[in-house]
């Protein structure tokens, strides 16, 4: 598959058929794959974060109990477990354990260690934090009843389990090393993947080698990676450059084509939606915010459509879409989308209703402040929704601040309204609709807001096994959302992945957090 320049159809990249597999050429083994990345990890315990910047380096080093089959995303396969059965009530999962599997260490892993990491997960020790925690809450028990078997009983039906089984968040952890010290992935890295660590060097790089023990006996092909930090234009210049040969999250239009251009033939361009969107966030805890009819307004006021149109040229923000990613199996069409308060395509009577609500709310002329992070396309969107409230009369100052202030101003409530965002690795919709749920019941849920009628549709769809049906409560859920807009969907991201063509068996995905363990990666030319 040479020079995939500009291709832009995700699913000719997800699900290749197995004919066009067959004809791929053979891997060669060996070379170190140089890469990089654009953030330091804040902590090495994939249970603790949810940063690209922990996962990217953390999925080579570690195994999870199943995983998303590389090519066919969302299908799910086994990783550590070899085979399973599910009862037929939904409330029995019963896992085989691949033999022989080692840690880099040289000791065996066996159910034990799958249980205590679990464990951990659901009840995290003292100085341990979980941010996997919430997606067991239904587990009522872990068993480990031979050293090849691991056995989860339900508290009731969870149609996400599957799902949270396969999340590359709950990385493997080495039982022993737990009951010395819980905190010992915080700062040490122990897996059973396809690469031992070598060193991190912050601020310069992290490395990996290739672990010759490692339980799939034909992996890993390359001899071993080297991970280089740098900034996000730093690694256009590194890429274009060929001082790196890949980066795996994602890059602008305008920083593909400089690439490419820089690259030629040896260009390979891989495009697809994204799991992750920007989000306009309103403190319903602060005045005039509180009013539903003020938040209505002035997400009305916003042209989705439009937007997308010219936005997505410029940077990566792409389509329109609700609270799941558009085009994925759970989505609204374009045609229930433009039922949403928002999302219609008549502007003038979008904006019409906007100024009527403002009016009726006594807030003809609202000012107020938007929070925003100091990045592209972060600014860009900001830019964007203060012209769209413009023309409706509603002033708005544009406050950009760093990362760490960001993150801290969110979330201690010091805002008014703000560029949110939220990326999730499937697209479940417990996965997804969990960050617009009630603040008590997800942390992620920054608008601050209780609303126990989106809680109610939440907690049924989570537990109806009918996709039909379940798709059905998430068009309720959504409606609801909207209509009271504490968090109100701007535009989803697209996702545009730029690498030298020697880089061959990386696997394209809506998502940045999966596919990343290196293992089926090899080197072209390079032996």
């Amino acid at each position: 598959m040479k020079a995939l320049t500009f291709l832009s159809v995700a699913t000719v990249l997800l699900a290749l058929p197995a004919a066009v597999q067959a004809q791929q050429p053979t891997p060669q083994r060996g070379g170190t794959l140089n890469w990089a990345i654009a953030a330091e990890p804040p902590t090495y315990d994939c249970h603790a974060t949810g940063t690209f910047a922990t996962m990217q380096r953390m999925a080579p080093h570690y195994s999870t109990l199943l995983k998303f089959e590389p090519g066919n995303y969302p299908n799910i396969i086994g990783d550590l477990a070899e085979s399973w059965t599910i009862s037929p009530d939904n409330l029995t999962y019963t896992f085989k354990l691949h033999p022989n599997v080692k840690f880099h260490d040289g000791s065996v892993l066996t159910s034990e260690d799958v249980r205590a990491t679990y464990d951990r997960i659901i009840n995290p020790p003292n100085n341990v934090v979980s941010n996997r925690q919430s997606s067991f809450v239904k587990v009522a028990a872990i068993e480990a009843p031979d050293p090849q078997t691991i056995v989860f009983r339900m508290k009731e039906v969870d149609a996400s389990m599957m799902t949270n089984f396969a999340s590359p968040w709950n990385c493997v952890y080495s039982a022993a090393k737990l009951k010395a010290d819980p905190t010992f992935p915080a700062k040490n890295v122990l897996g059973t993947g396809p690469f031992k660590f070598v060193e991190h060097v912050a601020g310069s790089h992290w490395r990996g080698e290739k672990f010759a023990d490692y339980f799939r006996k034909d992996r890993p092909y390359l001899d071993g990676f080297r991970a280089v930090t740098m900034s996000s234009s730093a690694m256009t210049n590194a890429l274009a450059g060929r001082q790196v040969d890949a980066e795996f999250r994602g890059f602008s239009p305008t920083e593909r084509d400089r690439i490419v251009r820089a690259l030629g033939k040896d260009a390979k361009v891989q495009e697809s939606s994204w799991l992750l969107h920007m989000i306009v966030t309103f403190n319903t805890e602060k005045k005039p915010f509180d009013d539903p009819r003020v938040r209505r307004a002035l997400s009305l006021a916003i042209d989705r459509w439009g937007g997308s149109a010219s936005l997505s040229k410029i940077s990566s923000l792409g389509v329109p879409g609700g609270m799941v990613r558009p085009g994925s199996e759970w989505s609204a069409s374009p045609k229930d989308m433009e039922q949403w308060p928002g999302y219609g395509r008549d502007m003038a009577a979008n904006r019409a209703e906007a100024r009527r609500l403002l009016k009726e709310a006594g807030q003809e002329n609202l000012t107020l402040t938007l929070m925003d992070r100091n990045i592209a396309p972060y600014v860009t969107a900001g830019i964007f929704v203060i012209d769209q409230w413009r023309q409706i009369g509603v002033k708005a100052e544009h406050q950009q601040v760093e990362l760490a202030s960001w993150y801290s101003l969110q979330n201690s409530g010091q805002f008014e309204a703000f560029i949110d965002s939220f990326t999730q690795f499937s697209d479940d919709p417990s996965n997804v609709l969990y960050k617009y749920a009630s603040y008590d019941r997800s942390p992620v849920a920054v608008h601050r807001a209780t609303d126990r009628e989106l809680d109610a549709l939440f907690d049924e769809q989570a537990r109806t096994a009918d996709k039909a049906k379940r798709i059905q409560l998430v068009r309720q859920f959504e409606k609801r959302a909207f209509e009271q807009a504490y968090s109100v969907p701007l535009l989803w991201w697209q996702r545009i992945v730029v690498m030298n063509d020697r880089v061959q068996g990386w696997t394209m995905s809506p998502t940045h957090m999966i596919y990343q363990d290196l293992g089926d990666v090899w080197l072209a030319g390079d032996k």
